[in-house]
């Protein structure tokens, strides 16, 4: 009976379960061996190897006090809530490669896709600094993210609206000189085609729609993809009630958000704010 390959790069619980079953072949053990051990079934382990079951701080526990390992399934599983890869981010990936249409917003940082090199690497260095992700890790979401830019630049290029909280301009991520090539950045990305750059104003308070970032893609077919983020997990949204909610709220900010000329003018002076001091 053939193996199936496992991918630890499609997400955080498949990366843990690949090094789950790397542990377990190099003992020489089987599922239903290493099931005794941990107090669980045979399925239950398969599930862990292929992803399909989250893992729980309990198991990974039994799992590090099986196998000697000290806390490594520990620290594996308390790492996966910081990494890029969010449950359902890879199927989202692969939809927004193909999508004809995105609309984008996030809270307080430039979104992803319209990041330069520069500011991308300074917010992937936050949390490595605060101890809470590692180096390969933050390597890990930059590589990424970087490719899933490159795909923008695909033929026929899908069209971009992004509405841009006010305070992501206005926060200096990694510094002065970072920021202001970023709104360089995003100066040059307004003009062209198939670009939409709006800024939603402070002034805009609680009329504001949002606490999280999403993501709305249009597909060929006109159907829609939703992907939205909490702090620590990620969410892909099909259903179309859901869906509908959130395109009415995507329209409720576009207008509150400034037109794309007073949008470019407004992003042209906060930069000029960075590039004097």
């Amino acid at each position: 009976m053939n193996k199936k390959e496992l991918d630890p790069e499609r997400s955080p619980d498949a990366e843990f379960g690949a090094m789950l079953r790397r542990s377990r072949e190099q003992r020489g053990w089987t599922q239903k061996h290493l099931a005794s051990l941990v107090g669980c079934t045979s399925s239950y382990i398969s599930a862990l190897e292929h992803g399909r079951r989250k893992p729980s701080q309990q198991i990974a526990t039994e799992l590090d006090h099986v196998f000697g390992t000290g806390d490594q399934f520990q620290r594996e599983w308390g790492g996966s809530g910081q990494r890029a890869l969010f449950e359902g981010f890879d199927e989202y990936v692969r939809s927004e490669s193909k999508a004809v249409a995105l609309r984008l917003f996030e809270i307080n940082i430039v979104p992803s896709l319209l990041q330069t090199p520069d500011y991308v690497r300074a917010y992937q260095a936050a949390p490595v600094l605060r101890g809470i992700a590692t180096q390969e890790q933050a390597d890990r979401r930059t590589e990424l993210l970087f490719r899933r830019q490159q795909a923008l630049n695909r033929e026929p290029a899908p069209f971009v609206h992004a509405v841009i909280d006010e305070g992501a301009l206005r926060r200096p991520i990694g510094g002065r000189d970072v920021m202001a090539a970023q709104l360089r950045h995003l100066e040059a990305l307004a003009v062209r085609p198939r670009f939409l750059i709006q800024v939603v104003p402070f002034s805009a308070a609680e009329a504001r729609p949002f606490a999280h970032p999403i993501t709305l893609l249009t597909m060929s077919n006109r159907s829609i993809v939703g992907y939205g983020e909490t702090e620590r997990r990620g969410f892909l949204e099909r259903d179309p009630r859901t869906l509908a909610d959130w395109t009415s709220e995507y329209d409720h900010l576009q207008g509150e958000a400034f037109s794309r000329a007073a949008s470019i003018e407004f992003i042209r002076e906060v930069r000029k704010g960075f590039d004097h001091g």
